[in-house]
């Protein structure tokens, strides 16, 4: 069952369309999953072999292209007719003389496109270095041209049946995190701490489940929490004075709503308090900030300046945006709040800002995800922001 009704996609492609004439593209070839699901609804755990959805300026359907197990899953997932939906047999797969890509190019050679400007999204994961050198190869009279993100900046704003599952997945990944809160204690096993969120993240609520995450529970302990992206420690039990980060999410259509708070089994030390103080001050300083209009290094400035009262310094990024993705990541990859990024924020544009503070030994972080609205922002999630202490 498809997630959107098809006039939303056709819209989509409308969009995405109007963006490919503007930078003088007339084939854009899309391997980035998260792009095929939005402008077809393909949803499927096949992005480890290689797979393409052609979009044609000409043409009113794109072009579903991949391994031919996987064919009748574009079919059951996609609004396409199944003569768009193109499958290459099994001895394309990891061979050493045959490469998908190939098959590609003789589709767009087959409709007239092999002299045109085609359009490839050159930083996506599955694009591989053997992909661009097959095409280039195989499509000698074309002109590949990086079209890398131009989905992703028309993906940036959400409709509101968009908005409505990331506030489904809110509602799990409130569930989950209270798990993961209500799971810690001296003695636990870090694994143990893991499954249950897992439990609760596919389990969803009574009305709907949960799918997987884009990125598994990121939840270092100890020493690991001067890390940003450290998960849990197999073996290892939790010791009085752990602290604990958790980063989660939760995805619904996948579509993903995180959140990420920190936690310490035992008294927490007065450094680690002033820590938090710090960061959910500064949070909450720049979710208030937030507005259409303001760009967004005017949104990390203000964390900037409320964290510099207390003589801390953060050079990283403090969010981006975010939604609908597949492995191995849930951002977009497009607007992020730092200096120099120039976005102006518009209304229903969703971002995940997670300004957290690692140091040498010590780390705390706090987030929340929320939507631009017309007049400031909808923070999706009222999970208490504070510092969880467990006995």
């Amino acid at each position: 069952m498809l997630a959107f009704e098809v006039a939303e996609y056709k819209e989509r492609i409308r969009k995405v369309k109007e963006s490919m004439s503007e930078k003088g593209i007339d084939v854009l070839l899309i391997t980035d999953p998260a792009n095929m699901n939005y402008l077809t609804g393909y949803d499927g755990w096949s992005f480890y072999v290689h797979q393409m959805l052609i979009l044609m300026m000409d043409a009113e359907e794109p072009i579903w292209v991949g391994r031919g197990q996987d064919g009748n899953g574009a079919k059951m997932t996609t609004w396409l007719k199944d003569e768009n939906i193109m499958s290459y047999t099994d001895d394309y797969i990891q061979s050493l003389t045959k490469h998908p890509m190939e098959f590609v190019a003789g589709i767009v050679k087959e409709k007239g496109k092999g002299n045109q400007v085609i359009g490839v999204e050159m930083e996506a994961y599955y694009f591989t270095a053997k992909c661009f050198e097959r095409l280039q190869a195989s499509l000698p009279n074309a002109t590949l041209k990086d079209a890398t993100l131009l989905i992703n900046w028309v993906r940036v704003i959400k409709s509101e049946q968009e908005i409505a599952y990331i506030r489904k997945a809110t509602r799990i990944v409130e569930k989950a995190m209270q798990v993961a809160v209500d799971s810690l204690g001296s003695g636990i096993r870090e694994c143990d701490v893991a499954a249950n969120i897992f439990h609760a993240q596919i389990s969803g609520t009574e009305e709907y489940g949960g799918d997987y995450c884009s990125i598994i529970p990121l939840i270092p302990s100890g020493e690991r929490t001067r890390s940003a992206h450290l998960s849990w420690d197999t073996d290892r039990r939790y010791e009085k004075g752990d602290q604990v980060n958790l980063e989660l999410a939760a995805c619904y259509k996948r579509y993903h709503s995180p959140l990420a708070r920190t936690a310490i089994v035992g008294k927490p030390a007065d450094r680690l308090i002033a820590i938090s103080e710090t960061v959910i001050e500064g949070i909450g300083n720049a979710l208030a900030a937030v507005k259409p209009g303001l760009i967004c290094e005017e949104v990390e400035e203000v964390w900037r300046k409320t964290i510099a009262k207390s003589g801390f310094i953060k050079d990283s990024r403090i969010g981006y945006s975010m939604g609908l993705n597949y492995p191995p990541d849930w951002g977009e990859h497009t607007a992020s709040f730092r200096p120099g990024d120039k976005t102006v924020l518009k209304p229903n544009m969703t971002f995940h800002m997670i300004p957290g503070i690692w140091m040498d030994d010590i780390g705390f972080e706090v987030s929340q995800t929320f939507r631009v609205t017309g007049n400031g922002c909808e923070i999706f999630s009222d999970f208490p922001r504070k510092l969880f202490v467990k006995d």
